[in-house]
C-alpha cells in the first residue's frame, strides 16, 4: 500500500463526502480510491468512514485521523516547496472559478504577464458566476463579489468595485432620459434584471445622495444570470444597467453607454478570494492570491474595510 496515496484517498473521501467524487478529483477509478481506503483501514485497524448506499460519514476515529492527515499532507507540500528551485519556480494545475465579465475583462488579457511570471503553473479557470462547490469539484480557489456567506471558507477581501448606473443612446431615444432614480419606476422605463446566483431573486441596488437613499429596481422585461449577457442586454438598449467602472469604461469611452444620475452614488461592491479551510496554501495558488490582489488593486483597490473579519483567514491566505 501507498500511504501517501492512501491518506490522499481519504482526505478525499471525506471532503467531497463521496468515494465516486473524490476518484474524479484524483483521476483514479473508484475502485481503486475504495481499495486504498480500505488498506487503511485495516493497517490503523480502525473504522475511519461508515458508508451506505447513498452517502459516506466520517467517524469520530475518521475525523481525527482526517485531521492529522491534512497536516501531514501540508508538511509534506511545505517540504518540496521550500526547495529553492520549486520556492522560485511555482509549478503544477490550479483549478479557480471566476465571474464571467472579470474574467473577460480584466483576468484573462492580464494573464500573459501571469504566465511571464509563473510558466509552469496551469490554470483551469472556470467561468461563470454561479455558485460552485468548491470542495465537491476540487476547486482550489474562487473569486466573487459580494459579502461571502459561507462560513466554513477563508476568504480574502481583495477588492471593492465601483459601481454606477448607464444605459445605451438608443434606450435614451426611445425612453428618455430619468432625472431621478425613482422614475425607473415608472412605466415608460425598464432595467435589464440581473439574477442574483445567491437569491435566485432579481437584486435591486442602493442609490445615495446626501441624506436621501433610493433602492432602485424597476421594470425588467429582460432578466439574466451571467455578467456578460447584462452587459450585452443593456449595449443593446434593453434597458438601464448598474455596472462596476471597470466593466462601464471600455463603452464609455467609445460611446456605447452613457452614464446617468452623476450627482448619486452606490455603495462598493466588496471582491473576495475563498478556497476550503482544509485547503493548504500551495507556492501555486499563494503566487495566483497575490496575482489577484494585484491586478485587484490597479482596476479596483480595496476602499472599506471587510466586513467578513477573520484575522486567522486573512494570514492563511497571504
Amino acid at each position: 500500500m501507498d500511504r501517501f496515496n492512501a491518506m490522499q484517498a481519504f482526505a478525499r473521501v471525506v471532503e467531497t463526502g463521496s468515494f465516486t467524487k473524490a476518484a474524479a478529483t484524483l483521476n483514479m477509478s473508484k475502485t481503486s480510491v475504495t481499495q486504498l481506503v480500505q488498506q487503511l483501514e485495516a493497517r490503523l485497524r480502525v473504522r475511519l468512514l461508515n458508508r451506505t448506499t447513498r452517502k459516506v460519514n466520517v467517524t469520530a476515529d475518521g475525523a481525527a485521523y482526517y485531521e492529522r492527515v491534512v497536516s501531514l499532507l501540508a508538511d509534506l507540500d511545505d517540504a518540496e516547496t521550500s526547495l529553492s528551485s520549486a520556492s522560485m519556480a511555482p509549478r503544477g494545475r490550479l483549478r479557480v472559478d471566476v465571474p464571467s465579465p472579470l474574467a473577460r475583462m480584466l483576468l484573462i488579457p492580464a494573464l500573459p504577464e501571469f504566465y511571464a511570471r509563473y510558466p509552469e503553473i496551469q490554470l483551469t479557470m472556470g467561468v461563470s458566476d454561479r455558485i460552485v462547490d468548491i470542495i465537491g469539484e476540487n476547486i482550489d480557489c474562487v473569486v466573487r463579489g459580494g459579502e461571502i456567506t459561507d462560513q466554513s471558507l477563508v476568504a480574502r477581501h481583495v477588492g471593492d468595485l465601483q459601481l454606477g448606473v448607464y444605459a445605451a443612446p438608443s434606450y435614451l431615444q426611445r425612453a428618455g432620459q430619468p432625472a431621478h432614480p425613482r422614475e425607473l419606476e415608472e412605466g415608460r422605463h425598464s432595467t435589464v434584471g440581473y439574477l442574483w446566483f445567491r437569491t435566485g431573486k432579481a437584486l435591486p441596488f442602493t442609490m445615495l445622495r446626501g441624506e436621501e437613499r433610493i433602492e432602485a429596481q424597476g421594470r425588467s422585461p429582460l432578466t439574466v444570470d451571467d455578467g456578460n449577457a447584462y452587459l450585452a442586454a443593456g449595449l443593446a438598449g434593453l434597458g438601464v444597467l448598474w455596472l462596476p467602472h471597470y466593466m462601464a469604461k471600455p463603452h464609455l469611452a467609445s460611446g456605447e453607454l452613457l452614464p446617468l444620475f452623476e450627482d448619486w452614488h452606490m455603495p462598493p461592491m466588496p471582491m473576495y478570494l475563498a478556497f476550503p479551510p482544509n485547503r493548504h496554501v500551495s507556492a501555486k495558488l499563494r503566487v495566483f492570491i497575490d496575482w489577484v490582489v494585484e491586478l485587484m488593486a490597479e482596476h479596483a483597490p480595496v476602499t472599506t474595510p471587510s466586513a467578513l473579519h477573520r484575522p486567522r483567514a486573512a494570514h492563511r491566505a497571504r
